[in-house]
């Protein structure tokens, strides 16, 4: 029973964010230049699987857990306002430095905006003050560190398909939210390792915050811990993270 809910969460997840990409490519809403950017060899490539990914991992995640559903959207949508409103200022020293004179970036309202949601998806998906607090950690730093390795055609949604697949050998929610990122990652990797699409801060930190609350469902506060030191690392040494990311 337990691996046909896993299967699935991996095929609902893929075949809402295949039908979710395929609805925005045909109806391509708002101004064209929206939905066009240019990658790092300087192809024009589309943003269509950023939304897609994200409204379709975090409807099939809210079937596992509406905590989890809650990370993945509001993770989504915050990656959504810096793809829609980011400069040029990258990592998080540079963004605080900016908010401390006054100015809030597109960057400053991501980190805030999805820390405060893995926060309160952490409230949803564990009982104890201290484990709450972890998940959060978890959730966010997750999404953070996809987006990190998010630098060329296919790294972010490899890194997803091979975190994610450990997951997939869990029971319970944790191996179904497992199935849901991988899922949701499958459906769009032809494309976006075609450099025809790409991911985005809207799609990477969704996938990110659903590997996250995979993790934080499918362990117990040793795990939480080891993880969220894991993504805590990643996240202080995420010009390292990138330049591996980079030469892969």
């Amino acid at each position: 029973m337990t691996g046909t809910r896993k299967t699935r969460s991996f095929l609902l997840s893929a075949a809402l964010t295949r039908a979710g990409y395929a609805l925005l490519r045909a109806g391509r809403p708002g101004a064209p230049g929206r939905w066009q950017r240019t990658n790092h060899a300087g192809r024009a490539v589309e943003l269509y699987a950023g939304p897609a990914t994200a409204l379709g991992t975090a409807l099939a995640a809210a079937r596992v857990h509406p905590g989890a559903g809650l990370a993945v959207l509001a993770a989504g949508g915050c990656g959504a306002y810096d793809d829609a409103a980011g400069d040029h200022r990258r990592g998080f020293r540079a963004h605080l430095g900016a908010l401390r004179e006054g100015e809030v970036t597109s960057g400053a309202v991501k980190l805030f905006g999805i820390s405060a949601a893995g926060l309160a998806a952490g409230a949803l998906l564990k009982e104890r003050p201290l484990d709450r607090l972890l998940a959060g950690v978890v959730i966010a730093g997750a999404a953070h560190v996809v987006n990190l390795v998010d630098v060329r055609p296919g790294r972010a949604l490899g890194a997803v398909l091979a975190l994610g697949a450990p997951g997939l050998l869990r029971g319970g929610p944790g191996g179904e939210l497992a199935a849901v990122a991988t899922g949701g990652a499958a459906a769009v990797l032809r494309e976006d390792v075609g450099e025809r699409t790409m991911l985005g801060d809207t799609g990477a930190h969704a996938l990110g915050a659903a590997l996250g609350a995979a993790v934080v469902a499918g362990n117990g506060r040793v795990g939480l811990l080891a993880h969220a030191a894991a993504v805590v690392t990643a996240t202080v040494y995420g010009d390292r993270v990138t330049a591996w990311a980079k030469a892969l």
